[in-house]
């Protein structure tokens, strides 16, 4: 019998029954209390928007501490994502707090690819939990979980209406991440124009399919306050980690020369409803949602491009070993195809290349003849162009003997006349 029948009928056939007296296992609860305070918790946060709204200071003045920070300038080439993490210590609780901010966001003059990096770290942070789970030897209690809990959008503080690079980033997180908008450096705007804005930023996500995270409303204990805040979204917030004494209390607030805006209260801003919602309240939902949902359907579509499937055609259960096997088989198909296709591609490249060479080779012996042809003739030439010249050296010659014969012959004519004559004179 296969392990889900039984598991079905076990749960079918589940019985009630009344305990005798204590047992102990109400204890559960606060044993999983302890482990995980003895484990410790990992929040991730990452903060999208413009440089210039102020993420840094809303960090620091959410965990009311100073995060040490590089200050970003509006030169950024592209989109740089910058996570550091840090590790808190409220009473005996720790939080390994990782905080992401995108460096360089709507900074560009071309900014429609300005959502890609973003899209890609989130994936990249998906694929290494992936890669973990899939490992033979997983070791999730000690990994350091970087997916993304929670992702604080800036809106700047227009008054008008969302930005076309906002709505577009805002639908390519929305499957990804859980989306919490915020109106940053509310104090900006005046209440009625906030109020209005609030309104127009909300009909316009609806309008463009856009899904934000939601408080939850399952839960009873929170469902009243949940539900309200919902209505408050997009928060309107402001940051400071300046404190000023106002009455006998020293707060953190924003001097202006018209007046001071307190951060903390309610009246001013909807920084202590962002407080509440993201940590007091719903920090452990965030971190469900990430996992149960963002992350499974992440999961869902990557083994499904990998070829895996929960059923078969006709609906029946897969197994692991049937699917890796089946997939194994396809894959040493492909490889075998594959280098078929090589050896083929290889035997005909050879057979191309042969033929090149045969074809130069036949060149080569074409211009060796011609070259062989040409030197003959130039051969024969000089050997006629030698011979005609030795047939006039020796013209020149037989020349220069008879002209020298001649010249002898005179002198001595000449020679004799002059001794005829001198005899002639001595008579």
């Amino acid at each position: 019998m296969a392990a889900t029948d039984i598991a079905r009928q076990v749960g079918e056939g589940c019985r009630t029954v009344p305990l005798a007296g204590h047992v102990g296992f109400d204890s559960l609860p606060d044993q999983l209390v302890n482990k995980s305070v003895s484990q410790g918790f990992c929040f991730n946060i990452l903060c999208v928007g413009e440089t210039g709204l102020g993420k840094s200071t809303l960090m620091d003045t959410l965990f009311n501490t100073k995060f040490e920070g590089e200050p970003a300038t509006h030169t950024q080439p592209g989109v740089q994502l910058r996570s550091n993490t840090y590790d808190l210590q409220e009473s005996n609780v720790g939080l390994k707090l990782t905080i992401v901010s995108t460096v360089g966001f709507g900074d560009q003059i071309n900014k429609e690819d300005s959502y890609k990096p973003i899209v890609e770290f989130i994936d990249a942070q998906f694929e290494a939990y992936l890669q973990e789970e899939l490992k033979i030897r997983r070791v999730l209690h000690t990994y350091h979980d970087s997916r993304i809990h929670a992702c604080l959008y800036f809106i700047a503080p227009t008054g008008h209406s969302l930005k076309s690079l906002d709505l577009v980033t805002m639908k390519k997180l929305d499957s990804k991440v859980n989306i919490i908008p915020i109106i940053a450096k509310s104090d900006a705007i005046s209440k009625s124009e906030l109020t209005k804005f609030k309104i127009k930023i909300t009909s316009e996500l609806v309008n463009n399919g856009v899904q934000i995270y939601q408080f939850p409303t399952d839960d009873e204990s929170v469902a009243e306050i949940n539900g309200t805040m919902n209505a408050h979204l997009p928060f309107a917030v402001i940051g400071s980690t300046e404190e000023l004494k106002i009455g006998n209390k020293m707060m953190k607030a924003r001097q202006y020369p018209w007046g001071t805006v307190q951060v903390e209260n309610e009246a001013h801003c909807d920084f202590v409803k962002l407080r509440e919602m993201l940590i007091r309240v719903n920090m452990e939902d965030l971190r469900e949602q990430t996992h149960s949902r963002h992350y499974e359907l992440y999961r869902r579509c990557k083994l499904e491009e990998m070829g895996f499937k929960d059923t078969d055609p006709d609906s029946k259960p897969f197994s692991l070993q049937e699917t890796y096997e089946a997939k194994r088989n396809e894959f040493l198909g492909e490889l075998q195809k594959k280098e078929e296709e090589m050896r083929q591609m290889f035997v005909q490249r050879v057979k191309e290349k042969e033929a090149e060479l045969k074809e130069a080779e036949k060149e080569l012996h074409e211009k060796f003849d011609r070259l062989k042809k040409l030197h003959q003739d130039e051969k024969k030439k000089l050997e006629d162009k030698k011979k005609s010249l030795d047939d006039e050296v020796n013209a020149f010659k037989q020349r220069k003997t008879a002209a020298e014969l001649l010249q002898s012959q005179g002198s001595q004519a000449g020679g004799s006349q002059t001794l005829k004559r001198d005899k002639e004179k001595k008579n």
